[in-house]
This record gives structure tokens, C-alpha cells and sequence, in this order.
């Protein structure tokens, strides 16, 4: 479950289809990603990027979790901030990525969890993995400068991340599963 959310848009009248008026915004979760639509409380205001608390307890500018979104519910706000949004919150926990590179394992015979990032392949796996006995990684800039070629690793998480949340992939490393029947959050 989450517990903090990023804005990644704020409607302060909601939206010009709904019957009941009030303000709404649109925030993706810090740990799975997961996509929100919640009330606001009257008067608060949101700005796009602020860190929200959105757990049972604690919660001061959000008055009520509405459901969960499919990326084809977002507004073109929240479409073009996501990516943003996601950047940021990769950055702050890159302790939790970093791991994520340290612990990956195979997922068949012939696939790995490293590969389902954009821009490894078998020869950048084979590196990565020697490097990674060799000592674990520490950092992003660790793994690039140990790793020759390697694209920027925050730049592959977050590919991987804005794929995942267009909810056609087969494997999920960081977002949480798209469900057909939305559990209440």
C-alpha cells in the first residue's frame, strides 16, 4: 500500500464532467507507482511535484482516495508530469534501485530480470553481473563508471517504470499490475 504520492496534476474545480464539483488530483505512489485519483480538501492547494501523505493516517491535504487509474485515464497534465514525477522519485529512493541492480535474478533459462531494462543485452548483462561479484554496486554513477557503455541506469528505470504504467507488459520489476476489476484502495 502506498504511503506517499506525488501530484502529477490538480484539478481545483475537478473535472468539467463530474456532477459533484470538488477539487481532485491525479498523483502517482512513491512505491509501486501505483496511479491515483483523490479528493482534495477544500482550500488546500496542490502543486504538481509536491509530496502528499496519502496513508490512513496523517493525511492533511487529502481528504479521500476516489480509485485507482489506468494510464489511459490520466489527463495530458498528468501524462506529461509522470515521467517527471518518476524521475524524482527514482532519484530520492535510489538506494532501493541500486539493490534492485545488485539482486536481480533470472526470470527463465534464457531471460533476466536486468534485460527487461531497455538498452541491456547480453553482452551489458554478462558485465553487469561480473561486476556486481566483484562488489556490490553503490550508486548509479558506480554501476555506470564500472560498467562500460552502459546507459544512465536512472534513465533505464525510469523507461522501464513509464512502460510498465502503459500496462501492456508481460513482466512488472517496479509497478504494481494493472487489474481488470480495481480493488478498493
Amino acid at each position: 500500500m502506498e504511503l506517499y504520492a506525488r501530484v502529477i496534476d490538480f484539478m481545483p474545480e475537478g473535472r468539467s464532467t463530474d456532477r459533484m464539483r470538488e477539487p481532485i488530483a491525479q498523483l502517482v505512489g512513491e512505491k509501486f507507482f501505483t496511479l491515483l485519483e483523490v479528493s482534495i480538501v477544500r482550500g488546500s492547494a496542490c502543486a504538481l511535484g509536491q509530496r502528499l501523505c496519502i496513508g490512513k493516517e496523517g493525511r492533511v491535504e487529502v481528504e479521500k482516495i476516489k480509485k485507482r487509474l489506468d494510464f489511459q485515464d490520466l489527463s495530458a497534465t498528468s501524462r506529461s508530469e509522470l515521467p517527471i514525477a518518476a524521475r524524482n522519485i527514482i532519484s530520492d529512493r535510489e538506494a532501493d534501485f541500486v539493490a534492485f541492480f545488485n539482486k536481480a535474478g533470472p526470470i527463465s533459462m534464457r531471460l533476466h530480470q536486468l534485460e527487461l531494462l531497455s538498452g541491456i543485452g547480453k553482452k551489458h548483462l554478462q558485465e553487469l553481473l561480473a561486476a556486481r561479484e566483484e562488489k556490490p554496486f553503490e550508486s548509479f554513477k558506480d554501476i555506470q563508471s564500472r560498467v562500460s557503455l552502459l546507459p544512465d541506469p536512472s534513465n533505464l528505470i525510469v523507461s522501464r517504470v513509464n512502460e510498465e504504467l502503459g500496462g501492456a507488459s508481460k513482466y512488472y520489476l517496479f509497478v504494481r499490475p494493472p487489474s481488470k476489476h480495481y480493488e478498493e484502495y
